[in-house]
């Protein structure tokens, strides 16, 4: 029979259509001898007769009206088993305040049954999203999710991007001219492209951010003659440490915690988004206020201008919460665009963070005014909404818990 299916499919998908039409396909690996080869999708329920361990099977690439009751000694998926009993008992201690026996009881309830297929189901569509964003992302640092708190899914209106999204009407200029350096960071003072622009090396050798909060960061750009490896090329270098987007207990939403050690002033990550101009803004904030969402960050580094819309489109950053004590601080940076109004925006760790700290940032960051190197500082970092027309903006609770913390984020 011919196997003729959609070119969007994945590998898998193909050969679950084979398997599902009950076709061989030699191009997809699919012969007589393992078209009835059945695997595992997840379990939907479990009962206990006589002595016998029971549980009901989604095979992968079936629908529900194909699920059947199989005895454990036949499941051969060890990790699909030893997930489906800690989300029961995670569930049955939520409901009953207490540790559940070490045995599960001999039949689920339906409700019981309704949860943990929702579960299951969360998982396969959490472990699709999170293919989804290593797939798109241009960095090193690799991205996992995680949500054992709620039955939330991917967010469906949110697509990751690496690097500014430009809006309708705004232009970003390139650099014309670069360094001549071999070595930046022992180059003359003058000599590399922080020089250049009046403005301090940014780094050390071990590329932690070395300047005051506020002043700019001016990095080597496509036009220099200096290597890839150069320290003055951090913030361009992208995301280096592995992190996760996890479901917050504490009811503040998605959050981000790393997954290895990051050094006080390394960079960790860049804020990106739709960069929009400051009256479009205004029209936006107004909604997301509506909506009690905040993800409008200005570019008011010279001026108020342009402001970046993270809402639907962006990177990790997008799932960054505030804190009224952040362990992450704002720089401005600027590569191959240096146009003031239009920087880049860094984050550096402001501390030590350690492996399964959650990173945060105060979306209404003050930065004390520094003198000599950043005359055009603007003192006010003002996430979600002009900074203004603070009457227009809708007070937010803040649910960041520490001890420094304001009650509002605005």
């Amino acid at each position: 029979m011919d196997c003729r299916v959609c070119g969007k499919s994945s590998w898998r998908q193909l050969q679950d259509l084979c398997r599902l039409a009950k076709t061989s396909c030699p191009a997809l690996g699919i012969s007589r001898k393992n078209l009835y080869i059945f695997e595992v999708d997840y379990l939907c329920n479990y009962k206990k007769v006589r002595d016998q361990e029971y549980y009901l099977v989604k095979w992968r690439g079936y629908p529900d009206s194909e699920n059947t009751w199989e005895p454990r000694r036949n499941l051969r998926c060890a990790g699909i088993l030893k997930q489906f009993h800690r989300d029961l008992e995670r569930e049955l201690f939520r409901r009953s305040g207490r540790r559940p026996r070490a045995r599960p009881p001999r039949h689920l309830d339906a409700a019981l049954v309704d949860f943990l297929v929702q579960k299951a189901r969360q998982r396969k569509a959490l472990q699709r999203w999170e293919r989804e964003l290593n797939a798109k992302r241009a960095h090193k640092g690799r991205i996992s999710v995680e949500n054992e708190v709620d039955l939330n899914g991917p967010p469906w209106d949110f697509t990751y991007i690496n690097e500014y999204k430009v809006g309708e009407g705004i232009t970003l200029s390139q650099v014309a001219i670069g360094c001549e350096c071999k070595h930046c960071l022992e180059s003359p003072a003058n000599g590399c492209c922080p020089g250049v622009s009046l403005h301090k090396f940014a780094y050390n050798a071990q590329g932690q951010v070395r300047l005051q909060a506020g002043q700019p960061i001016y990095e080597c750009n496509a036009r220099c003659r200096c290597s890839s490896d150069c320290p003055n090329r951090v913030v361009q270098r992208g995301i280096s440490y592995n992190l996760c987007i996890f479901r917050t207990a504490d009811g503040r939403g998605w959050g981000v915690r790393t997954l290895e050690k990051i050094r006080c002033h390394s960079f960790v990550m860049e804020y990106v988004g739709e960069i929009i101009t400051s009256e479009e803004a205004e029209r936006r904030g107004q909604i997301y206020d509506r909506q009690g969402t905040t993800y409008l960050f200005d570019l008011d580094y010279v001026e108020d201008v342009y402001t970046v819309d993270a809402a639907h489109f962006g990177n990790v950053s997008h799932f960054v919460n505030h804190s009224c004590n952040p362990n992450l601080q704002v720089y401005n940076v600027f590569v191959d665009n240096l146009d003031e109004r239009l920087p880049r925006i860094a984050f550096f760790a402001t501390r030590t963070i350690w492996a399964g700290e959650e990173l945060t940032f105060d979306y209404n960051m003050q930065v004390d005014p520094v003198d000599v190197e950043s005359t055009h500082m603007d003192s006010n970092f003002g996430l979600a909404g002009l900074a203004g027309s603070p009457r227009k903006r809708v007070r937010i609770k803040c649910k960041c818990g520490t001890d420094s913390c304001r009650k509002y984020l605005f």
